[in-house]
């Protein structure tokens, strides 16, 4: 039996984009004021896109990674620092 986790970071999701919509309407920000503090505070300085998702899930889920088992995969753009 496999068992990995997929521990995603922030992305680019209609969910984030509501979030921030939100968040704008209520402080007088436009979205970009609001996502911009964010997407900074990661080291890659962009969030995730959907394809980057899909395409780490496919890997786990491909013959390639059948060895590839107990794993959590931190897929957040360097967010977490406890690599390091």
């Amino acid at each position: 039996m496999t068992i990995n986790n997929l521990l995603p970071g922030a992305f680019d999701t209609d969910r984030l984009r509501a979030t921030a919509i939100g968040a704008a309407a209520k402080s007088g920000k436009t979205v970009d004021e609001v996502l911009a503090p964010r997407r900074a505070a990661i080291p890659a300085r962009r969030f995730g896109s959907a394809a980057e998702f899909g395409a780490v899930c496919a890997f786990l889920r491909s013959a390639q990674a059948g060895y590839l088992t107990g794993q959590n995969i931190l897929l957040d753009g360097g967010a977490y620092p406890g690599t390091f």
